[in-house]
């Protein structure tokens, strides 16, 4: 037990929604392996779903750029909420989505060597912003999407950032499904684009899962209640087989249909995915940005 930390507890507790007792139980069990112990908190029946998300710890701002088949998303960080609402990093964000778009880089590294507004590179323009506001300014990560057809997209509160590209359809409907991808962040597009691995694993928990009385039904019985499980699994995961978020009574897949169009590709960004941060007090951040720490 001594190996097993309070944060290791915390971190599984907000992956599988289960209680305090039983997440130290399954981190025991598991010799602290916090995958291996979400798995065996799902078998055994205490955890419906894995909450795992990437850790948002940075902030910042996600900005786009579109114009005729091309789009862009930008993501640029900056250290504290104060600076990611900052006039200055503001208007850095904006032209830097414009150096994106106009550029045609294809790269984050071809981004910050592109030119600048008013003399340099992207990454000289991010460095004096950096002398004068103090703190590490970082444009991260860029995608670009290009289509002959329609593009969408959305922010979500400068924090998210989806682009999507259909064949068919209409802006309304990309920008719709821009705004599910939003909100629903699906894992996968379609069925077949999910790992057979797992979809094994999901068919290995719904088995031991199920009660005696139902293993002991005929095989093909048992297979036909598996699969059905495992659908509407797969479902949850894939854009396609999601309630489309504009109108829950049809999937996506059915909105698409109504208008003969179908998803190419799509792209999504949230500030600070995969960023850790030391987590600091409003007071101690206070304290921070006037100098006094």
């Amino acid at each position: 037990m001594s190996n097993i930390s309070a944060q290791m507890v915390k971190e599984l507790r907000e992956r599988s929604g289960a209680g305090m007792m039983e997440c130290k139980k399954a981190l025991v069990e598991n010799n602290g392996d916090l995958d291996a112990a979400m798995e065996w908190l799902r078998k055994s029946g205490l955890a419906k779903a894995d909450k795992k998300a990437s850790r948002i710890a940075a902030e910042g701002r996600i900005v786009a750029a579109q114009a005729g088949g091309k789009a862009v998303l930008v993501e640029i960080n900056c250290e504290t909420d104060f600076v990611g609402k900052d006039a200055s990093f503001l208007k850095f964000s904006d032209a830097v989505a414009d150096v994106a778009l106009n550029s045609g880089a294809a790269n984050i590294d071809a981004l910050k060597a592109a030119a600048y507004p008013g003399g340099g590179s992207v990454e000289d323009a991010a460095k004096a912003l950096i002398a004068t506001i103090g703190e590490k300014i970082d444009v991260r990560r860029m995608a670009r999407v290009e289509s002959e057809s329609v593009i969408g997209s959305y922010i979500h509160g400068g924090r998210i950032g989806v682009l999507v590209a259909l064949k068919g359809g209409s802006e309304e409907l990309a920008k719709g499904i821009a705004m599910h991808v939003a909100a629903m962040n699906p894992a996968h597009i379609r069925a077949e684009d999910v790992p057979a691995e797992f979809v094994a694993k999901e068919k290995e928990i719904a088995l031991s899962l199920m009660t005696e009385k139902d293993k002991a039904k005929p095989a093909e019985i048992l297979e036909k209640i598996i699969s059905g499980k495992i659908h509407k699994i797969v479902s949850e995961v894939t854009l396609l087989g999601q309630a489309y978020v504009l109108d829950t009574n049809m999937t996506v897949a059915d909105a698409l249909k109504k208008e003969g169009a179908d998803v190419v590709s799509v792209v999504r960004l949230a500030v600070g995915e995969g960023i850790e941060k030391v987590e600091e007090d409003f007071a101690a951040e206070v304290m921070k940005q006037a100098g006094l720490r």
